[in-house]
This record gives structure tokens, C-alpha cells and sequence, in this order.
């Protein structure tokens, strides 16, 4: 082999082999990749209104060893599950908005698949994004019989702020903004943020704060009403030195489909 054929041979491979290792590193740190960045075009044609069937087809057909590869940190899996989640949200209520009307049957029966496996709402909030929590235990008792697919994909520690980016269609819940691994932290801080600033209401004189019935539902994700305090001071909602009591404002039920966050 000539030197010239060696040296052509040679700089692809070095160049690839480098192309491999920036991608490696990026995984570790929770950065994005083809995986979670298949998830944000999902829910950015979702949101345009375009057709989305090759991307739905994609995600249905990847191999789960090579989505789980994918998936490395609780950063990569909240971007993923969260746009997954509140894309198939709207896609489905667009196209059969009476299933809706028994919301304990469209949360928990399987209606769209991701790498081979037919999953319910309930399966990726409860199960994955939420780490096995069972979803009328109030965020206090873990599933002890999570399958392997949950076990292989669920984030590795609960993540409060999840609950301020997941739409499940209802008219109470907080608007869909498309997530990214490498900007997760400040994209959940600022839709936690913006969130609690529209649905909590601080009365000083009865030393009260009505919050979102979500913090009651999830009580143990939020570290009960010592952390829930702490969250609302936290996000600028009540002062430091402030200990109110607190209330849940009902919720609304109504549905209502392409709510987006305004600074997308």
C-alpha cells in the first residue's frame, strides 16, 4: 500500500474514531444526541403540525439496546420521556379527543410505542420519568415490580421540577416546551418558575399560599409541606422568611391541546 493510500486511509479513521469519542463524551455529560434530539424534532413537528409519522415509526423501531446506550444520564432520559410524553399527549387527543372522557383508561392503557414496547402515559410518567413511583401512592412508595423495560430506561432519582414540564392535556396543566439534555436544568427552572408564578397565590394577611393540586398528588416528590415551602422560596413565590400555611387550588380538567410555553 502506498503512502499516499495509507495517509487517505489513515485521516478518515482518525477522524472518525474522534467523531466517536466527542460523541461518547457528550453522553456522559448528559449532552444531546441523535436519540434525544429525535425526541425534540418529534415534538417540534407535533407543535408545527406537520406529519410525523417516519419520526413515530423511528422511535417505535429503534433497538432498545441502542436507545438505552443513548440514554446514559437522568438529564439525557427527562429530555427524551418528557418529549415523548407531551408529544403523543397531543397527537392522540387531536385525533380522538372522546378518550379523554375516561382519563383512568387513556392514562393507563399502551397507546404508542418506543423501541419495540407498547407504553401507556402512566408507564413513562410514573415509571420511567418518575423512577418507579406508584401513582397513587403521592410519590411515597416505589413500584417493586417495575419490568425490565422500566428498570432499564427510569431515571435514576425522582426529579420535582418534571411535574411543571409534563402536559397531560388538562386546562390546569403547565404549558409543553421542547426539552433539551444539555439546557434541562435551566429549562425546568424556568418553566417551574414561570409555572408557580401563574398558579400560586400568597395571602399575607392569613399567612396562606394556595398552590397547584399538583404538590398534594405528589406530595412525596416535592419532600411533603416543608418542601413544598421550600420550592415556592426557591422559585421567588414566598419570601425566606415567610411559613404559610398551604391549600390546593382545584384543578381544571377541561381539555386543552397546544398550549405551548411562550418563549418557544
Amino acid at each position: 500500500m502506498s503512502k499516499p493510500f495509507q495517509t487517505l486511509v489513515r485521516k478518515p479513521l482518525t477522524l472518525f474514531c474522534l467523531f466517536l469519542i466527542i460523541v461518547s463524551a457528550q453522553a456522559q455529560k448528559g449532552e444531546d444526541n441523535y436519540h434525544t434530539l429525535l425526541s425534540a424534532q418529534l415534538m417540534e413537528a407535533v407543535k408545527a403540525q406537520k406529519k410525523t409519522a417516519s419520526l413515530q415509526a423511528e422511535l417505535a423501531e429503534v433497538e432498545a439496546a441502542r436507545l438505552n446506550q443513548a440514554l446514559q444520564t437522568d438529564a439525557q432520559k427527562k429530555a427524551f420521556w418528557i418529549n415523548v410524553y407531551n408529544a403523543y399527549i397531543q397527537l392522540i387527543l387531536r385525533e380522538e379527543p372522546n378518550l379523554y372522557e375516561d382519563r383512568s383508561d387513556f392514562f393507563s392503557e399502551p397507546r404508542f410505542t418506543v423501541a419495540g414496547k407498547k407504553l401507556s402515559f402512566d408507564d413513562v410518567e410514573h415509571g420511567i420519568i418518575r423512577s418507579s413511583e406508584l401513582k397513587l401512592a403521592l410519590g411515597l412508595i416505589k413500584n417493586p415490580f417495575a419490568d425490565d423495560f422500566e428498570k432499564q430506561f427510569r431515571t435514576v432519582k425522582t426529579d420535582a421540577r418534571i411535574h411543571f414540564a409534563l402536559n397531560c392535556g388538562a386546562a390546569s396543566c403547565p404549558p409543553v416546551a421542547i426539552l433539551y439534555a444539555a439546557s434541562i436544568d435551566e429549562q425546568l427552572d424556568g418553566l417551574s418558575k414561570s409555572f408557580l408564578e401563574q398558579s400560586s397565590t400568597y395571602f399575607p394577611k392569613k399567612n396562606q399560599v394556595e398552590v397547584s393540586k399538583l404538590f398534594s398528588w405528589f406530595r412525596g416528590d416535592f419532600d411533603g409541606s416543608d418542601g413544598t415551602l421550600a420550592f415556592l422560596k426557591k422559585y421567588g413565590i414566598i419570601a425566606e422568611t415567610d411559613h404559610p400555611s398551604i391549600s390546593y387550588a382545584d384543578y381544571d380538567w377541561n381539555l386543552k391541546l397546544d398550549y405551548y410555553a411562550q418563549d418557544q
